[in-house]
């Protein structure tokens, strides 16, 4: 609500990290979302920040056919599947993502917004463990020059690309796509997400410290700008849900294989029992990991409460309960020099900022991560011998807030014209949520089947009527007449 903004300035912050899921541009008929409905709710956003001082860093939480299999892309739990760049489903998923962050990138590039939304994340946590390094960075990489290209390069030109660290973790990302323009790294630094510590909470606070301290400021020095695009207080996962919907905790021994304890939440999540002693020992942890962190995003500023018990069951993540009950520090300012200025890094670089360098990347690294990738996981898939979709749909370009003033029409770059991609008409497609271990179909007009070979393009000249079939689509699909853009629902 505009009083949650109004709170948060109040309570020293200037940054709103904002989740967006894809379908608030657009989705496919037979996906369960409700399409545009949550940009509305984005624009009243942008429109408080705007008026209390805030600047937002848009994040897009959500991909199609899942970056990670977690929950927050869309499906996750016991039946998420990782579908984007995944699978024969995966390169249609990553022409549709492509597609989103575009419209997203016209939109808040616009001058009515670019300084209300100077950072756009525009994929959240990937899972480069599963759909590979190399595949990840040729889509981060494609999806830099796709930016640039509306955007221009040079500070100012645009919002900041972030880029979550795929769980690679900061230190992997020095001298990272040389002469990107703008990219900052953001991962997402959490203590409870591994065996549980059982000691004292007074002899967790300095943790933020020893664990996280160096290697943000090490990343500065090496990579850039680097952010913590999440974290809390949590030193365990006790907390309604924190695994998922019915998942347990491994504070419980109820989640995984856990540590062989069963311990009790109850008292880490009965906030109205916590001594003064353990308020204050939170609120150190709090200054401690906002000292170490140096630029970051707290999860989350607000939980509701539980329709069942009436109060909020999980403390350590509400960064406004914790004002209200005194865990969390009113000035976060007083972090500074919490952690003792160990491994300060250097200035920022000119070129690390976009106010020197070209910001186009090295044409040596743009031929080590090509796009789209040579191979698809699982099985090495060959990106010309899997089902894509054909840049021939219109535009959905992005609602204005009512009334409008100025000139501002929800697309920057009046030059970027090309069409959106949209299936085949005619193509049967698999599952794009449910077929990361299917079998390949192929290309649509062809008939290979294989995981590991690709004859799409070979130079014999028997090639079949399906093959020349699949090169006359692509040749249709590049001359298509474009289509005006219209406007989303």
């Amino acid at each position: 609500t505009e009083e949650d903004f109004a709170q948060i300035a109040g309570a020293g912050l200037n940054w709103v990290r904002l989740p967006i899921g894809f379908w608030a541009v657009s989705k496919l008929p037979e996906e369960p979302f409700l399409e545009g409905v949550s940009w509305k709710y984005a624009l009243k956003a942008f429109k408080w920040a705007r008026k209390y001082g805030l600047r937002v860093h848009l994040d897009l939480h959500s991909i199609p056919g899942s970056q990670n299999g977690f929950d927050h892309s869309g499906k996750g739990g016991v039946d998420g599947q990782v579908n984007f760049l995944y699978g024969p489903m995966g390169l249609a998923n990553a022409q549709r993502a492509l597609d989103v962050i575009r419209v997203l990138t016209e939109f808040i590039s616009q001058p009515e917004y670019v300084n209300v939304v100077p950072m756009f994340g525009i994929m959240n946590e990937a899972s480069a463990a599963k759909i590979g390094t190399d595949q990840v960075v040729s889509f981060w990489l494609e999806a830099h020059d796709m930016i640039r290209n509306i955007t221009g390069t040079g500070a100012g030109k645009g919002p900041w690309i972030a880029l979550h660290d795929a769980f690679m973790g900061v230190s992997s990302f020095k001298d990272f796509l040389p002469g990107h323009d703008r990219i900052a790294l953001d991962s997402h630094p959490y203590l409870m997400f591994g065996a549980p510590d059982r000691s004292a909470l007074a002899s967790q606070v300095k943790k933020p410290c020893s664990n996280w301290g160096a290697s943000f400021n090490n990343s500065r020095t090496d990579f850039g700008v680097t952010v913590a695009g999440e974290f809390s207080l949590g030193v365990n996962d006790c907390g309604l849900w924190i695994n998922g919907v019915s998942q347990g905790t491994r504070w419980e021994g109820t989640y995984g294989n856990g540590d062989g304890t069963k311990g009790d939440c109850t008292q880490w999540n009965d906030y109205a029992s916590w001594t003064q002693d353990w308020k204050d020992d939170f609120k150190t942890l709090a200054l401690n990991s906002f000292d170490a962190l140096g630029d970051w995003f707290f999860w989350t500023w607000k939980i509701g409460p539980s329709i069942i018990t009436g109060k909020v069951e999980t403390p350590m993540w509400s960064y406004q309960l914790g004002l209200q009950q005194g865990w969390m520090p009113e000035d976060p300012r007083d972090s500074v020099g919490m952690c003792g200025g160990n491994s300060p890094s250097q200035p920022l670089t000119d070129e690390m900022v976009g106010l020197a360098g070209t910001g186009q990347i090295q044409a040596s690294v743009k031929a080590q991560y090509p796009w789209p990738p040579t191979g698809i996981n699982p099985n090495n898939l060959k990106p010309d011998n899997v089902r894509v979709y054909t840049a021939t749909g219109a535009i959905p370009t992005l609602a204005m807030p009512t009334p409008t003033t100025g000139t501002a029409d929800g697309w920057f770059d009046a030059a970027d014209t090309r069409p959106m991609y949209t299936p085949i008409a005619g193509c049967t497609y698999p599952d794009a949520w449910d077929s990361a271990t299917a079998s390949n179909p192929g290309p649509c007009g062809g008939t290979s089947t294989s995981d590991n070979t690709d004859d799409t393009d070979s130079t014999d000249d028997t090639d079949s009527a399906d093959d020349n079939e699949t090169r006359r689509i692509r040749r249709v699909r590049n001359v298509v007449p474009m289509p005006k853009r219209t406007p989303a629902p």
